[in-house]
């Protein structure tokens, strides 16, 4: 999927603003196989109400303070035993081809963030994917929010 920010739904859940806090600040990303639409919401909690249960296709991201810098981590949920090695095999893929375009909705969508804190915009990222089958459960680097900054998510993972 291609990223198109007029597709883009922002909600900032309170305590969260545009600018505060980075420390825990959390993205929720879902979107509609029907229209396109993306929804990200943006707080210090993740919107367990915007995921559904059944398919868990949501992307999840929160700022963490790490050794001296902060790291972006995102968390993509692959597979508990409720779906079989095939299906996990097609989510893993699914999900790994579909990472820079979250994340470059989540960066875009939270531009404003970036203006207040504008050495975040170097710091890494890390995805965990979380599966019961140990060739789809891992951890992998997908670079900085800078690469994902208009357009320019070219990159090789």
């Amino acid at each position: 999927m291609t990223f198109n920010a007029e597709k883009l739904l922002v909600t900032y859940r309170p305590p969260a603003t545009k600018s505060m806090p980075a420390d825990g600040r959390k993205y929720t990303l879902t979107h509609s196989d029907a229209t396109g639409e993306l929804f990200l919401g943006i707080g210090t909690s993740y919107d367990k109400g915007s995921i559904n249960p059944q398919l868990r296709d949501e992307f999840l991201a929160e700022w963490e303070p790490r050794l001296g810098q902060f790291l972006l981590s995102g968390n993509v949920y692959i597979s508990s035993g409720e779906f079989d090695e095939n299906i996990s095999r097609v989510r893993y893929m699914v999900f790994k081809k579909e990472i820079p375009t979250a994340l470059e909705a989540i960066i875009y969508g939270d531009r404003v963030f970036f203006q207040h804190f504008p050495w975040l915009v170097d710091s890494p990222i890390y995805v965990t994917f979380e599966s019961v089958f140990p060739e789809f459960n891992k951890i992998m680097y997908y670079g900085t929010p800078r690469q994902y900054m208009g357009g320019k998510k070219k990159m090789n993972v």
